[in-house]
């Protein structure tokens, strides 16, 4: 009887003679005939062998975007693996509250499907060159495997991959923990994490419930935010790209930041927020946006401080070539910092909110923050790319009353009423309103906050005031100082014209004497 150790020592020795005859094929014969033999040998491998292998890759597209499927089959065998595999990689999800087990890498899984058995593997694609180096290598790319037997091909590649897939994105969506992205440097890019977005889980807990806003103002963008996300067969029949975009601008504090929260909240979106200082190029801006996923809002805030896109930079930078440049270091040092500034234009901006490449993806809204509309390029704000604009003002007393509600838990006061008139004569935003609200210690009540507020508006008031006697004091000196430049400018030229007609008559005069001294002299002749 033959042992397993005398199995193996045989396996082996046929696998080295195999090798060795297989190696000496190649070298002496010719690459057409290996090419015949090699064809054959695998149509026999196919005779032989009856099952069919197909491959799910993570990238598609030349690495460009993360394969929806590959994301799908991940979710989905994650309930499977937690039953047969032996090793896994843990995920915290929904909250941090509940922990996602799913299945390592070169770990094999047995699935059933209408009592048919498949296969299912994580397999990765070792580079072939090898070098040392701090970072793994970064064209290493997953795929998943799926083998099944060849008789059951019309239903596995059919029903079973639909049902995975559906099964996937459902998972995805019990288990979707919202995050906040922020563009990493494109420097950055090719290193070990390989990523152009970084991301923390999205916490913020600012919904439209605690808004400051009017009521009737928050339901209008309420109900366009859910007709947005209830859109897809509507977009598709007027032939538009899924996306809309809104405007938020006001003074600093009045809640751009916190209504981009809420809107998150509401339609349980990520949110990628882009800042466009770091971006070099327009290529850049492209890839970033097709590496952004659907159910997202892109943020861009400050937009107005982010970059120069009003076309003043080509206009400075010619001026400043004109300039005869004296010192080489100062203009080695130039040079290195206009090479650093990012080079992003407003037509590729343009082009990224609103041409070919805003198709790439949908679901996504787009938001721009600014304190000064009246600053942006009418071309970047018109309806079409920033189809919806709302204004976040100072507070009005409808925000005043969800503000107390929020931070004192009162519905009402005494002193409301008082307040209310004063919120109407004076300026000041959400952000400073709650501030005051806002108890300092144990021993602040309601009615210390609410009086506090009152005192606050009664200086803000009091400063605006003297902010505007000083505007009109100015702006009296400014008239004065004009009018007596004015009444100057008309004295020095009233003054000018008579020394002219001083100069002009004496001319004459003395052309007039040298005529007759000319007529005496020739008289005297």
């Amino acid at each position: 009887m033959v042992t397993t150790g005398e199995l193996w020592a045989t396996l082996g020795s046929v696998m080295a003679s195999v090798m060795f005859v297989s190696a000496i094929f190649k070298q002496y014969f010719p690459y057409q005939l290996w090419g015949y033999v090699e064809k054959y040998s695998q149509k026999l491998f196919r005779i032989l062998y009856p099952y069919i292998e197909i491959t799910f890759h993570e990238f598609s597209g030349d690495r460009l975007k993360r394969s929806e499927a590959f994301s799908a089959i991940q979710n989905y065998l994650s309930t499977t693996a937690s039953l047969h595999a032996t090793r896994f990689k843990a995920d915290v999800v929904k909250d941090r509250q509940s922990i996602v087990l799913s299945m390592d890498d070169r770990q094999e899984v047995t699935d059933e499907f209408k009592g048919i058995k498949v296969w299912w593997v994580l397999r990765k694609n070792i580079p072939k060159t090898q070098s040392f180096s701090f970072y793994p290598a970064t064209d290493e790319k997953r795929y998943y495997r799926l083998t099944f037997h060849k008789s059951h091909r019309e239903l596995i590649t059919g029903p079973y991959v639909n049902h995975v897939l559906a099964g996937g994105k459902a998972i995805t969506v019990r288990n979707r923990q919202r995050k906040l992205y922020s563009n990493n440097p494109s420097k950055n890019w090719h290193f070990w994490r390989s990523t152009k977005w970084s991301h923390v889980f999205f916490e913020h807990p600012a919904t439209f419930d605690t808004l400051a806003m009017e009521t009737k103002k928050k339901e209008e963008i309420k109900k366009d935010l859910k007709k947005f996300s209830e859109g897809k067969e509507y977009y598709e029949k007027i032939g538009k790209a899924w996306k809309r975009g809104y405007l938020l601008y006001g003074p600093p504090g009045t809640g751009k930041s916190t209504m981009i929260a809420a809107m998150a909240n509401f339609l349980n979106y990520d949110v990628y927020d882009l800042e466009l200082t770091t971006v070099q190029d327009n290529s850049e801006l492209r890839s970033l946006l097709i590496d952004t996923s659907s159910k997202s809002i892109l943020v861009i805030e400050d937009i107005d401080c982010s970059l120069d896109l009003t076309g003043q930079r080509e206009k400075k930078k010619e001026k400043d070539e004109d300039k005869e440049e004296k010192n080489p270091i100062e203009k080695k040092e130039k040079e290195d910092g206009e090479s650093k500034k990012s080079k992003v234009t407003l037509s590729g901006l343009l082009n990224f909110i609103d041409g070919l490449w805003s198709a790439c993806g949908a679901e996504r809204i787009i938001v721009f923050t600014t304190n000064y509309v009246d600053k942006l390029d009418p071309a970047l704000i018109r309806r079409g790319r920033m189809d919806k604009h709302i204004e976040m003002s100072y507070c009005c007393f409808e925000a005043f009353k969800m503000l107390a509600k929020n931070y004192l838990d009162i519905d009402s006061h005494e002193l409301y009423a008082e307040i209310e008139i004063m919120l109407a004569e004076t300026n000041m935003t959400p952000a400073d309103v709650a501030e005051n609200l806002m108890p300092k210690c144990d021993e602040d009540d309601t009615e210390t906050c609410v009086k506090n507020l009152i005192e606050a508006l009664k200086a803000a008031k009091e400063e605006a005031i003297k902010k505007a006697e000083e505007e009109a004091r100015l702006k009296a000196e400014e008239a004065t100082k004009k009018a007596e430049e004015e009444v100057r400018s008309k004295a020095e030229k009233e003054e000018k014209e008579k020394h002219a007609k001083e100069n002009e008559t004496s001319s004459s005069s003395a052309k007039e004497n040298g005529s007759i001294a000319n007529g005496n002299e020739n008289t005297s002749n």
